[in-house]
């Protein structure tokens, strides 16, 4: 019997991927842990513990006395966040995840460790266009060069101790359930929400500005698809190349137009169009699909029509 702990269940990926994983293993199995409480299907629906991954000392604790099998580290500090405060973000991000690694290396009932990469440990000087698994990474954010230096310990612990430890480089991620939290690509998420609450959108991007993104039904899917592959199948230990649909903010704001018509679009550029101008436009995931079966299923018009239609019930 798996028992699985999730780390940064109230986030934007935490709070769908808890759902889902005690749709497949049993509301009882599932653990969503957080600094802070999350939503109450999350809270009410399976065991829910308010844990700092920061603190070893309860995180081991709290790992051996529920006989956690599988974990899935979420925790971090975004992109557009992390630049604000870069000392902090780099010390949360790499300590949170320094803390799972000597666990899963410690604890014998850990078996999996899943933790989430970034299209952000590529840098200005990687090939942007069908971005290779294998390239050039000279990232210019904290956050990029956190998820960097994450993936090369993710790989010294499979190769040094044997952990489990499984990732994947994620694009932008899209998702009604949970509003954005300081990304780079947060505005694919924002526009939808001002779309149907004001009927206009300030994009930080500048028109032209393309990078791959994700729905986050395909995230998560991928997420447990990883985790649930053969270890003996897998030939990457630091972080799987993951694509999705590639687009551009005017690109959202034309399928939204064809729901909404009066909707208008400008743009005001911030700090985070440098970072988006260092990042990829598209993403090579051959390896990923052949190692595991990783697919893509939604589009950006598939995508816009559950986001409005969600966003409106909320």
């Amino acid at each position: 019997m798996e028992k699985i702990m999730v780390i940064g269940a109230a986030g934007q990926i935490g709070s769908e991927l808890v759902s889902e994983l005690r749709k497949i293993y049993g509301n009882g199995n599932v653990w969503a842990t957080d600094i802070k409480t999350p939503s109450a299907d999350i809270a009410e629906s399976g065991p829910f513990q308010v844990l700092d991954v920061m603190d070893d000392k309860q995180l081991i604790h709290f790992v051996i006395r529920h006989k956690i099998t599988q974990i899935y580290h979420l925790a971090a500090v975004l992109s557009g966040n992390a630049e604000k405060l870069p000392l902090q973000a780099w010390r949360i991000n790499m300590d949170s995840l320094m803390n799972i690694l000597e666990v899963a290396r410690m604890v014998e009932d850990v078996k999996k460790v899943f933790w989430p990469s970034s299209i952000a440990v590529f840098g200005p000087t990687t090939p942007r266009t069908n971005t290779p698994q294998l390239t050039v990474m000279e990232p210019i954010t904290v956050y990029g060069i956190s998820k960097l230096a994450g993936e090369r310990w993710c790989d010294y612990y499979y190769n040094k101790y044997g952990v489990d430890v499984r990732s994947v480089r994620y694009p932008g991620l899209i998702s009604y359930k949970t509003e954005a939290g300081g990304g780079t690509t947060d505005y694919a998420v924002e526009i939808y929400y001002e779309a149907i609450q004001k009927g206009r959108y300030e994009s930080f991007l500048k028109a032209g500005t393309t990078l791959p993104m994700l729905f986050m039904p395909d995230a998560i899917k991928a997420a447990i698809d990883l985790m649930e592959a053969d270890r003996s199948k897998l030939t990457i230990h630091s972080s799987y190349n993951l694509g999705g649909f590639s687009t551009k903010p005017e690109d959202i704001a034309g399928e939204i137009k064809k729901h909404i018509p009066n909707f208008n679009i400008s743009y005001d550029p911030d700090f985070r169009q440098q970072i988006a101008e260092s990042w990829p436009q598209s993403v090579d995931d051959t390896i990923a699909r052949m190692d595991w079966g990783y697919e893509c299923t939604y589009d950006l018009t598939k995508m816009t029509e559950i986001m409005l239609s969600e966003i409106r019930k909320k």
